[in-house]
């Protein structure tokens, strides 16, 4: 699995298809690993996940990949993206808890719904805390041939998704046409 992982939550899904066919969404056991990946950042659900989960799943994606284009070229969204990831937004509310630790009292925030709606609601607001980012114009394709990861750069100069994978095909083929015998 080839994925590039540990850009903001919402990148990190449209990441899970990478370009040389593999797709993470495909089968649970895969997305699975992925949302173990995931796991600081994302509630991950206790049972195996269903096919019609990951394709709603697949979905959500869709949805994110569609309006980051539309973003990125400063075209106006596809608004069935915006009505769909308004209502993966809708779908597990948050509510308030309180929670005693010894004598004192904490207090944090549940959703409530099922657990691949949790999981739905969560990267839904992940894309929409990307998607309305002053940074969001600054994302990038990776220039590695056949590399269809986005990243949001550190540095301006960055230019792959991963100078350790990408990076390093792209020079050594560039060191191998420059030494090839001719």
């Amino acid at each position: 699995m080839d994925l590039l992982m540990g850009e903001p939550l919402a990148l990190d899904l449209v990441n899970t298809r990478s370009g040389s066919g593999f797709d993470a969404l495909d089968g649970a056991d895969d997305f699975q690993a992925w949302l173990t990946g995931q796991s600081h950042r994302l509630t991950v659900p206790e049972e195996p996940l269903k096919p019609s989960d990951l394709s709603a799943l697949r979905a959500l994606r869709a949805h994110v990949e569609a309006t980051l284009a539309a973003i990125r070229e400063a075209a106006p969204p596809p608004p069935e993206a915006l009505k769909a990831l308004n209502k993966a937004l809708r779908g597990a509310p948050p509510y308030p808890y309180l929670e005693a630790r010894g004598a004192v009292l904490t207090t944090g925030t549940r959703r409530a719904g099922p657990p691949v709606t949790v999981l739905l609601t969560e990267l839904a607001e992940a894309a929409m805390a990307l998607l309305t980012d002053p940074n969001v114009g600054k994302i990038r394709s990776c220039e590695a041939p056949d590399c269809r990861m986005l990243f949001l750069p550190a540095h301006p100069r960055r230019r792959w998704c991963s100078p350790d994978l990408c990076g390093n095909r792209v020079r050594v083929a560039r060191y191998y046409q420059r030494h090839k015998p001719t």
